[in-house]
């Protein structure tokens, strides 16, 4: 409406500023123009200019109007949108890379999260670094929690030993079975600390199986790593990743949610008791 009310009244000023224009070149052919304002033919030359550069600009007014088009359609446009899409497209869902587990950022996105924070590890070597964060967010927030542990008595702990012993020394580090249970007591912790309603959203299994990633996951991102030889997860290539619908956030909900239907609860009121009663 805006836009329609201005280019009318474009088209009637410059309507009349090239009327105006051609009647004083009509003025001063009849010599009226001399008898009016007498003296120099520059205000002449000068309405002459203005009135052909008025009536050019009359003529292409049209052509001008296309301009507030084309602002009219790239206003509709959703451009990030349209960067989500081709980065779905083109990566898969995957935004960035990090040299190492990125304490601070998972931190943020677990202070952040409204629905669901989700872990996937062997044992959670950092658990130290946002267990508060993870308390705020299941006590304050309502957040579900979830947690898959390797069983502390699987073989793949002691595969796992295995894999990490040129960069483990035994006599300095505990092994997958200490470090496992020594995240089952923080969880156990945590528990504790928690009201009856908050207690039932945390929940925590434990599996005998090989995993093939691990994965911290909080809301629509993830953090996707791989368990290498001589390297703990953490501190090993992690790829970020954007949205449970992009095509690896559905390859890697896939392996949380197979893992998740292998493992067993831990009741973390006696996780000890628990555990052991967990057959292999």
């Amino acid at each position: 409406m805006g836009s329609g009310i201005r280019y009318r009244a474009e088209r009637i000023a410059l309507a009349l500023m090239a009327a105006a224009g051609i009647a004083v070149l009509l003025a001063d052919l009849l010599g009226w123009l001399d008898k009016l304002a007498p003296g120099g033919a520059l205000p002449k030359i000068t309405l002459l200019i203005l009135s052909t550069v008025t009536l050019f600009l009359l003529l292409e007014v049209d052509r001008l109007k296309v301009l507030d088009n084309v602002n009219t359609q790239l206003s509709k446009l959703d451009i990030d949108a349209l960067a989500r899409e081709l980065k779905q497209e083109h990566y898969g869902g995957a935004i960035q890379v990090h040299r190492r587990f990125p304490d601070e950022r998972f931190t943020g996105y677990v202070e952040a999260a409204a629905r669901e924070v989700t872990i996937l590890q062997t044992w959670i070597p950092n658990l130290h670094r946002f267990d508060s964060e993870l308390k705020r967010a299941l006590v304050d927030r309502q957040v579900q929690v979830r947690v898959l542990l390797l069983h502390p008595s699987s073989p793949v702990a002691r595969l796992r030993d295995e894999a990490l012993r040129t960069v483990r020394d035994p006599a300095l580090d505990d092994d997958v079975r200490a470090s496992v249970e020594r995240c089952l007591s923080i969880l156990e912790s945590l528990y504790r600390g928690a009201s009856a309603s908050a207690r039932s959203r945390l929940q925590v299994r434990v599996y005998n199986s090989l995993p093939s990633v691990a994965v911290y996951k909080a809301d629509e991102r993830y953090l996707v790593s791989s368990f290498l030889h001589g390297r703990l997860a953490v501190e090993s290539t992690q790829i970020e990743i954007d949205g449970c619908n992009t095509v690896m956030g559905r390859e890697v909900q896939h392996e949380m949610d197979t893992l998740w239907m292998i493992g067993r609860d831990v009741d973390l009121g006696d996780w000890r008791g628990s555990v052991a009663t967990i057959n292999l």
